[in-house]
């Protein structure tokens, strides 16, 4: 599974990629300068890149189901399993990105300060 993960998932594994990629930048932006804004990039970038992922998944299921009349009836079952395997690798990728950026954005959580976000709090109370 592992030695051709990328390539069996096929073009879908391009987008969830990009914005795993950037979903990973902005958790490290947020772990270096704990500051609202960058924590609500990256919840933003995390439901995309989690989108992005689905989306493969799911045209690469309906591709599997779409060809699989033009198998010999014999390898139907086999090879469908096979097709919707290699369509799960997008959403496999995308998972473990956002488990990724997680684990990085949770030091940034731990950095910011409690007055800090005291003061963020207050701040929306009031209307600022």
């Amino acid at each position: 599974m592992w030695s051709n993960f990328y390539a069996a998932g096929g073009w879908g594994m391009h987008p969830t990629s990009l914005f795993g990629f950037l979903l990973l930048s902005a958790s490290a932006l947020y772990a270096l300068r704990p500051e609202e804004r960058f924590a609500r990039l990256a919840v933003v970038l995390g439901i995309v890149t989690l989108a992005a992922g689905l989306l493969g998944t799911s045209v690469g299921v309906c591709n599997s189901f779409l060809y699989i009349a033009d198998v010999p009836p014999a390898k139907q079952l086999a090879t469908l399993a096979l097709g919707c395997e290699e369509s799960l690798h997008n959403l496999v990728l995308a998972l473990m990105l956002l488990v990724v950026s997680g684990i990085v954005a949770c030091v940034g959580i731990m950095r910011r300060s409690p007055r800090a976000a005291e003061s963020a709090t207050r701040g929306m109370a009031v209307g600022v």
